[in-house]
């Protein structure tokens, strides 16, 4: 289905959460865990103890740098993530086990850091000329993991290309869809954040099946080298 309401896909997300909502939210928890936990194994010990890592004003560059290589080995996890929600979204009944099988394919977990990579070196280039042109192209790329999964034979490049060709016309729709979730954003900080626990698979869910029931069956292009 090419057409479908905002309404209408974040009901069907809904559904496909259904039966599914303890997994969902036990995967937000370890995804929240991992991006905090494990960062502080490291930075602790590197600024001289937990007492001084309270009180720190600045960060050291060794805790630094162990950040960024941290933030680029979960890039395969973050993705396999959302890819966890497309099969929610096609009703495979996934496990949480399977977001880690990412790992054992290096020549995959390579592609979606350097997908992850080029495209934030894209955007970050488009936002140097406005704010605006940069949240346009952020949106262009957005479709560019999940067409990875399902196209495993895609280069890095053609991954981003095909996600810009396909999110022509979408793009407004991407965006109010995001948009809409504000006001559930706002209710989740009032609950001292334990909210998110429920809101996040909810967007993760309907960001998925925006890219299934939109994205994914659209007539396939050749991929050429159309400017980035």
């Amino acid at each position: 289905m090419l057409y479908m309401t905002i309404s209408e896909i974040k009901k069907k997300a809904r559904t496909s959460l259904s039966g599914q909502w303890g997994k969902a939210v036990l995967l937000t928890l370890l995804v929240f865990l991992l991006n905090t936990v494990i960062p502080g194994i490291f930075e602790i010990p590197l600024s001289g103890g937990f007492q001084n890592w309270i009180v720190q004003e600045e960060t050291p560059a060794s805790v630094t740098i162990i950040n960024i290589i941290i933030a680029i080995v979960l890039i395969p996890f973050s993705i396999s993530v959302s890819w966890f929600f497309l099969s929610l979204s096609r009703l495979e009944k996934p496990q949480i086990g399977d977001t880690f099988a990412i790992y054992k394919d290096g020549k995959t977990s390579i592609k979606v850091i350097g997908t992850s990579i080029l495209a934030g070196i894209f955007t970050f280039l488009w936002t140097l000329l406005l704010i605006i042109p940069g949240i346009i192209k952020s949106i262009s790329y957005s479709q560019a993991y999940f067409l990875l999964k399902d196209h495993p034979e895609y280069k890095v490049l053609e991954a981003i290309s095909e996600s810009k060709k396909r999110m022509k016309g979408y793009k407004w729709k991407y965006f109010l869809m995001n948009l809409s979730f504000i006001g559930w954003g706002i209710l989740a900080l009032l609950t001292l954040g334990i909210g998110f626990l429920w809101l996040v698979p909810y967007v993760s869910a309907s960001l998925a099946t925006f890219y299934n029931e939109l994205i994914a069956n659209r007539d396939y292009q050749t991929f050429d080298k159309e400017t980035i």
